[in-house]
């Protein structure tokens, strides 16, 4: 009875699908009544359109050193500081740097559909009262070998370790649109939730809004926390099959492994690191969740309401601690570095297939103007041709559209009008 009237709210409410996505999933109890209740609540809600992070007059210096300056700067302690380091990690597309520009309330960062948009670890500063949180947004997690296939650059395979290993709280996303992915933890991630047991962690379930049977969020659920969340017992009636009464067994003596006969791995900065036996590795790829995370969110990253939702979360679990950062900092990237991850990010929407990956850059020029203004010029070098031709469209309408459209972010990056030029050229 109880699925049918899901089934029946469900499809009289298709038309607001994208409004119901859900925020936060009750750790301990998940029931069919609180499902329900929960989308009869938000189908009725709006949601805000601006994100939740800085208030609109922070903005990156457009100058490399007064930035460099800034970073420097000695934090400018409150009383009582309290600080949280979160690492966002999850496979290529999940969403990780969409979801962090959305926090700091600007767009700093690079976010396309396409896969290894972001290639770099960076880290954006929330600054709030007494409270300092550390984004720490990292490439998508992927293995040697694709790396090597990709030509990745080494920081596809450095980077999520290292922002491991500095974090407080480990944010775990996962695409739930993804048809053939969303049912199981990405292996990369299991073996940084494994490696890292100690560090606590939240599963955050993104693009909740792409999907249009909302029930299998719980059979999602199940399957990705192993039908254990902050220790305790998920209760999932109705929606979902039983789980498995062996369960929390599998929990202790899978997770107790992790503990014992880990062998030493050297890393690609030439250091050793606890690395996991050829036994823990296999018993990992028979796993399909993780039962150690703390929480489970629900939401569409580019919805400022659910946004504000794990926001106040990451708020409560920062710890009395100095800041790190003065409050003014936005982001440890450079204006340089901002200015060309954006027009990247505009390659890897309008160009297809490989080209955006093998077009290079150079800032030509950065000039602060007297009247407060920026013009910057970029060359583009390009391999073939071919790319060329797509690189420039018909008419030069496709490159002129790319300096229009990346010139705005960074206007609003910088908070000065910036004139972007962008020419192109073929590689020697």
């Amino acid at each position: 009875m109880a699925l049918r009237m899901c089934e029946s709210f469900l499809a009289q409410h298709t038309c607001v699908a994208r409004k119901a996505a859900i925020r936060r999933v009750p750790t301990c109890f998940i029931s069919t009544e609180v499902f329900l209740d929960r989308l009869r609540k938000e189908s009725k809600l709006g949601f805000a359109e601006d994100p939740a992070g800085s208030p609109p007059h922070a903005a990156v210096p457009p100058d490399r050193v007064e930035h460099l300056s800034l970073m420097l700067k000695d934090p400018d302690q409150p009383e009582n500081p309290k600080v949280l380091k979160a690492a966002i990690i999850g496979a290529p597309n999940a969403g990780k740097s969409t979801l962090t520009n959305q926090l700091l309330g600007k767009k700093l960062f690079a976010a396309s559909k396409k896969v290894h948009t972001t290639r770099s670890r960076a880290l954006g500063v929330i600054t709030e009262d007494n409270t300092q949180i550390i984004l720490l947004d990292t490439p998508g997690l992927t293995t040697p070998s694709k790396a090597k296939r990709h030509q990745l650059e080494e920081t596809f395979l450095v980077d999520p370790l290292k922002s491991l290993r500095q974090a407080d709280l480990v944010v775990a996303l996962v695409d739930v649109s993804e048809k053939w992915t969303r049912s199981r933890l990405d292996f990369e991630v299991l073996k940084c939730l494994a490696l890292n047991a100690h560090i606590p962690a939240v599963l955050v379930l993104n693009k909740v809004d792409l999907l249009k049977n909302k029930p299998l969020l719980l059979d999602i659920t199940a399957e990705l926390t192993e039908g254990i969340v902050n220790g305790k017992k998920l209760k999932v009636r109705s929606l979902v099959k039983p789980i498995h009464k062996e369960a929390p067994e599998k929990k202790t003596e899978k997770t107790a492994g992790l503990q014992d006969g880990e062998e030493q791995m050297p890393n690609p900065d030439g250091q050793l690191v606890r690395g996991l036996s050829s036994e823990q590795l296999r018993a990992l790829k028979s796993r399909k969740g993780w039962p150690l995370f703390k929480d489970v969110f629900m939401m569409c990253a580019t919805d400022g309401e659910d946004v504000q939702t794990l926001k106040s979360y990451l708020m409560v679990e920062a710890k009395p601690g100095a800041w790190q950062y003065h409050s003014a900092v936005l982001t440890d990237q450079s204006p340089e570095d901002i200015c060309t991850n954006t027009i990247r990010e505009k390659l890897l929407e309008y160009l297809p297939q490989e080209v955006p990956y093998t077009v290079t850059q150079n800032v030509e020029l950065w000039r602060e103007t007297d009247d407060g203004n920026l013009d910057i010029s970029v060359k583009l070098y390009v391999k073939k041709d071919s790319h060329m031709k797509m690189v420039i469209g018909p008419g030069g309408q496709l490159i002129a559209r790319i300096a229009r459209e990346a010139g705005l972010d960074l206007s609003n990056a910088f908070m000065c009008d910036v004139r972007l030029k962008i020419s192109a050229t073929l590689k020697n």
